[in-house]
């Protein structure tokens, strides 16, 4: 059986678990989202993989990506993917990659990005089932009406998120 390598690391926006396959990244969640026997439950159905804490070179590489995008100095992760999930979730979350930075798209723009215009609720749960947050930028997505709608991570996470994106600054002076 293949591993998954995960480590914990701090953010202004707490703690965050990490996670690669040999493949690429493939776990990014707030700490608070979900335990770590959910995390394992789920990588074993998707990956079929032990789940062990460790050192990485591509979580180096994603923590430092990330302390970048939190002071405002990266716009686009270079980190590779591993991301595995139904076919309409992978679908989303390659559309989900074609937000540009400092924009947003509702749901109904998505379903209708992928072809199917009546998915917005499935867009909405495949947004929430996101595997790899802020690289794969699910808090991009907002309601029709343009107000924050959903976040797995919290609304005040989205909120800050999208604050950091659209002023162009530090996420701590936000905080």
């Amino acid at each position: 059986m293949s591993k998954l390598v995960y480590r914990y690391i701090d953010s202004p926006l707490g703690s965050l678990i990490i996670g690669t396959t040999s493949k690429g990244c493939c776990l990014l969640e707030f700490d608070d989202r979900y335990s770590l026997t959910d995390i394992n439950s789920r990588y074993n159905k998707w990956y079929k993989v032990d789940c062990i804490e460790g050192i990485h070179s591509t979580l180096d590489t994603l923590e430092n990506e990330l302390k970048d995008y939190f002071n405002g100095k990266l716009r686009d992760f270079s980190i590779p993917l591993d991301l595995r999930g139904t076919p309409f979730e992978t679908t989303v979350w390659n559309e989900l990659q074609k937000i540009p930075y400092g924009e947003t798209r509702s749901y109904n723009d998505i379903a209708k990005a992928i072809g199917n215009p009546s998915a917005s609720r499935a867009v909405g749960r495949a947004n929430g089932n996101n595997p790899v947050a802020i690289v794969v930028p699910c808090h991009r997505v907002i309601a029709s009406n343009g107000k924050l709608h959903g976040y797995g991570g919290g609304l005040w996470r989205k909120e800050k998120l999208l604050a950091l994106e659209l002023r162009k600054k530090k996420l701590t002076d936000f905080m």
